[in-house]
């Protein structure tokens, strides 16, 4: 019988972490933003810029280029969190 309830204790001990590990990933994530002009070569994070992936920046700090900062971050860094030509 205490075999059961050690296993029991620990796979719900074991829910329970990966529950809260889920939920600090989600919110890091909620808490960032795109960061246009900050991106260094072969570094931005998505397509832009006539290719398709992640990755394929050509050059260093190119404004059409993108990668994931913190929010708040951007700016500070140099870049800007609307993409150029854009009207926000």
């Amino acid at each position: 019988m205490k075999n059961r309830s050690l296993i029991a204790s620990t796979a719900i001990s074991g829910l329970l972490a990966l529950g809260l590990a889920t939920s600090a990933n989600a919110a890091q994530d909620g808490a960032k933003e795109k960061c246009y002009g900050v991106a260094k070569a072969a570094q931005n994070d998505c397509a832009a810029n006539g290719h398709s992936c992640q990755g394929q920046a050509k050059t260093d700090n190119d404004p059409a280029e993108w990668k994931y900062l913190p929010k708040g971050e951007c700016e500070p860094a140099g870049g800007k969190t609307s993409a150029p030509g854009s009207s926000m």
